[in-house]
């Protein structure tokens, strides 16, 4: 297997974090870059080496992979909530599409061939299925689906093109925490299920189910779960058939069988001990009644099958909550001082466009910022 370092983009953020943790722990050197928008600073694995900046940014990332011997990437930077995306293409398009441009650009550049992708299932769209295999038809019901779409052929093409070969993860719902609770899922407003309901198990407050009369074993709607770091697993697994010289590949990450709405608000007091507060809201248009991805491919390309149930991702994320009840906190731009020594100091070696003038001119503004607030000048 070819020796060298990892670059994970996105890789202070929620899933990345945890595979940047699950890479270390299988032996990789990994350096994070992530702009820290949505990352935290505090989810980093303290082995890996962190850059702080834009993925679009072509002379940050020309001068990346000039300093080390990059092998292959994992690209988690993006954005990831439908509603918005519907509201927002142009920022959906520009984090989901034209990141991966600049890293793939930046692969060609340097010779590195491999890389896995964090796309969605939502590229199928809407499913008649119980259970939605790789062959399924791909009908993106969203910008942000259509964006991760987007970068799936773009990634695909350049395999024919430059020979850059892919591992493409398509999943639905990730939840749970670490094993010992020191990074889990923290967003500003909370819109998945499982952190919603956990949050109102400790609070006391009501929330709703949407809908109780569809085609399920108890009228809510049925969905699939993965715990994160199975997740995480998943991505150590592809990125390692790579390296080993396998095929490119375009795979599912899924339960099989999935979860409904009202298991989990039911699970959810069982392991919080406290029943959950919660109603019988109207139907949401577009809800498909059952939505799972087949994990057939996962076992036979990777011998990957999810290993943690409902539950564990339920105490997971309890788990998580209780011994950080703020979070990370309010980080701001303030660098713990036992992060300073690993953030490493990169300026573009290239200037490539104009186009991402304002882009790099951001960077360098935040930059700024944090090297005036920890006297890193």
């Amino acid at each position: 297997m070819e020796e060298g370092k990892i670059l994970v983009t996105g890789g202070a953020g929620y899933i990345g974090s945890h595979a940047v943790r699950q890479l270390v722990r299988a032996g990789f050197q990994v350096i994070v870059l992530d702009n820290l928008s949505t990352g935290h600073i505090k989810a980093v694995d303290p082995q890996a080496e962190l850059v702080i900046g834009d993925v679009r940014n072509l002379g940050l990332l020309d001068s990346v992979f000039t300093r080390n011997k990059i092998v292959g990437v994992m690209q988690f930077a993006g954005k990831i909530i439908v509603p918005e995306s519907v509201s927002h293409p142009l920022s959906y398009y520009d984090d989901n599409f034209t990141a991966v441009i600049s890293i793939l650009r930046a692969m060609h550049t340097h010779n590195c061939h491999n890389i896995v992708f964090s796309s969605t299932a939502a590229v199928y769209g809407t499913s008649k299925e119980p259970s939605i295999t790789e062959e399924a038809p791909l009908h993106p019901e969203s910008p942000y689906g259509f964006s991760k779409l987007a970068a799936e052929r773009l990634i695909c093409d350049c395999e024919k093109a430059y020979g850059i070969k892919h591992c493409i993860f398509r999943y639905f719902n990730v939840a749970g925490a670490s094993e010992d609770g020191s990074i889990g899922e923290a967003h500003p407003v909370e819109t998945h299920l499982i952190p919603v309901t956990v949050n109102a198990a400790l609070t006391g407050r009501e929330m709703k189910i949407f809908g109780n009369d569809y085609q399920t074993r108890d009228g809510t709607n049925l969905r699939d779960y993965i715990h994160v770091l199975d997740l995480a697993d998943a991505h150590v697994l592809g990125m390692k058939m790579l390296l080993e010289g396998k095929d490119s590949a375009i795979i599912n990450l899924g339960s099989d069988k999935g979860y409904t709405n009202k298991e989990i608000v039911e699970t959810v007091g069982e392991v919080t001990g406290h029943p959950v507060n919660w109603t019988y809201g109207p139907r949401r248009a577009g809800d498909a009644d059952s939505i799972v991805a087949s994990n057939k491919k996962a076992k036979e390309l990777l011998g990957w099958a999810p290993k943690r149930d409902l539950r564990q991702m339920i105490q997971d994320d309890v788990n998580w909550r209780a011994k950080h009840p703020t979070l990370y906190g309010r980080q701001g731009n303030k660098i713990p001082s036992e992060d300073k020594k690993r953030l490493l100091n990169y300026t573009a070696s290239r200037h490539y466009s104009s186009f991402y003038e304002d882009i790099e001119n951001h960077d360098r503004d935040r930059l700024r910022k944090l090297r005036e607030t920890n006297k890193l000048n």
